[in-house]
């Protein structure tokens, strides 16, 4: 890969930043997380950070003093929520010199937060959770579209994607959604338009695939907050991301 920035965002964030949200931190499955929502809940979701990680300033912090931050919404839906450090504390920095994308991606590959992920969901499994969505952003929705490759989840949900191929699209195996951008080189409308064909021809799962106009790569987890338009639109996102989970992951 050439580009110099993996997630290409508006508005990358700072990476000395610390958040806070109104969950904890815990060790899950040997990976540290951030876990909000009710803890006697079956339902859980994973969410996948983008390459700059799960210390991100809008998916596990407020991004505006009023609105609630991505994960605490979707525990109000009644979910255990599930943010796992998949970097293991190493963010993508696209500043750095020592460890540009291909040497950063060489560390920390999708298919090594697949194999985390697996170990956090037998985990969830052990504490009574009976049915598992995954979203992923960027970086992490790779990591959400091998789930959903998979039987350890019943339903996905892929924002402004990275590293998806058709390939991975042809394998899915539980209901998914893709919510994309106008404005995105590492998943264009063309190609979001090859993975609703390929989910459509998939009679036994549902699927649903938005092209969200005027946004750019990374509209629904960085954007700048006295933009009431961008904000607008991340809200819809995960208005839609939630609607989805709560439609399809359900006790069974």
């Amino acid at each position: 890969m050439s580009s110099p920035n993996l997630c290409n965002c508006e508005n990358p964030p700072s990476l000395s930043s610390i958040s806070s949200g109104s969950g904890s931190i815990i060790e899950l499955g040997g990976l540290e997380c951030y876990v909000t929502g009710p803890s006697d809940s079956r339902l859980a979701i994973i969410l996948a950070s983008d390459a700059y990680g799960y210390d991100a300033p809008n998916l596990s912090s407020m991004c505006l003093r009023e609105q609630l931050k991505i994960a605490d919404k979707v525990a109000a839906a009644g979910f255990y929520v599930v943010v796992p450090d998949f970097l293991h504390g190493e963010p993508y920095d696209p500043d750095s010199t020592e460890r540009p994308l291909p040497v950063w991606l060489s560390r920390h590959g999708p298919d090594k937060a697949f194999e985390d992920a697996v170990r956090i969901i037998s985990a969830l499994r052990s504490k009574g959770i009976s049915a598992i969505g995954a979203a992923g952003y960027c970086w992490g929705a790779k990591v959400a579209v091998d789930l959903a490759k998979s039987d350890h989840i019943q339903a996905a949900v892929l924002l402004h994607a990275s590293l998806v191929t058709l390939d991975d699209i042809k394998e899915v195996k539980v209901s998914t959604s893709i919510l994309g951008a106008e404005i995105d080189k590492w998943t264009p409308p063309e190609l979001c338009k090859q993975f609703e064909e390929v989910l459509c021809s998939k009679s036994e799962i549902k699927s649903y695939v938005k092209i969200f106009p005027g946004v750019v790569h990374g509209w629904a987890l960085r954007y700048k907050v006295e933009d009431k338009k961008a904000v607008k639109d991340a809200e819809v996102a995960l208005q839609n991301m939630l609607d989805w989970f709560i439609e399809y992951v359900k006790v069974t």
